[in-house]
């Protein structure tokens, strides 16, 4: 099984997230209802861009997600804090979602890795 979030010794630092790391777990998404609202990092939330919503990862880390139900991938970046729903590691835009092919369900198994 693949771990939780690994960091350097004594949280974040200056240069981010330690080489290699990843996690697993559920991927859901979000759109509609966020259009055009400011994100944590304060740009503009756009549906249908490659972005993605994590609580401890820094602002501009980009990642690849997995969706390990049906092989497909996609390179976000992160630019909000979330899910803040119990078991889920990432909110994917809706656009990253349709992508990773899980609309319709709503939420996907993911593995996502941090890409230097």
């Amino acid at each position: 099984m693949i771990s939780s979030p690994v960091y350097r010794s004594g949280g974040i630092s200056a240069s981010g997230v330690v080489a290699g790391f990843r996690q697993r777990g559920v991927a859901s998404y979000y759109g509609p209802g966020f259009h055009g609202k400011l994100t944590a990092n304060g740009e503009t939330f756009d549906m249908n861009a490659m972005t993605c919503a994590h609580l401890t990862l820094p602002f501009d880390t980009v990642l690849r997600v997995r969706n390990l139900d049906n092989d497909r991938q996609v390179t976000v970046r992160v630019n909000d804090r979330g899910p803040y729903v119990g078991g889920r590691i990432i909110d994917l835009s809706k656009g990253a979602a349709e992508r990773l092919g899980m609309l319709e369900a709503g939420i996907a198994n993911v593995l996502i890795n941090v890409i230097e």
